[in-house]
Parts: structure tokens; sequence; C-alpha cells
């Protein structure tokens, strides 16, 4: 996972931003889907 990402969860956790953790977790659903997909 990348650093920015990491960063980012960590900030939507502790505000308990629910809407943010979503669209994180489908970033990195797709970066990783995507990576998987490219090798």
């Amino acid at each position: 996972m990348p650093s920015w990402l990491k960063r980012q969860l960590q900030e939507a956790y502790d505000k308990r931003d629910l809407r943010r953790i979503r669209i994180l977790n489908q970033c990195w659903f797709y970066y990783k889907n995507s990576k998987a997909n490219s090798e």
C-alpha cells in the first residue's frame, strides 16, 4: 500500500470519516486489482 494512501486512511479513521474511508477503500481495491492485472 502506498504511503500516501496509508496516511489518508489513518486520517480518515482518526476523524471517523466513514465517507472518506469508503472512497479510500475503493481506491485501494482498484489500485490493487489494476496492479495484479498488469503483471
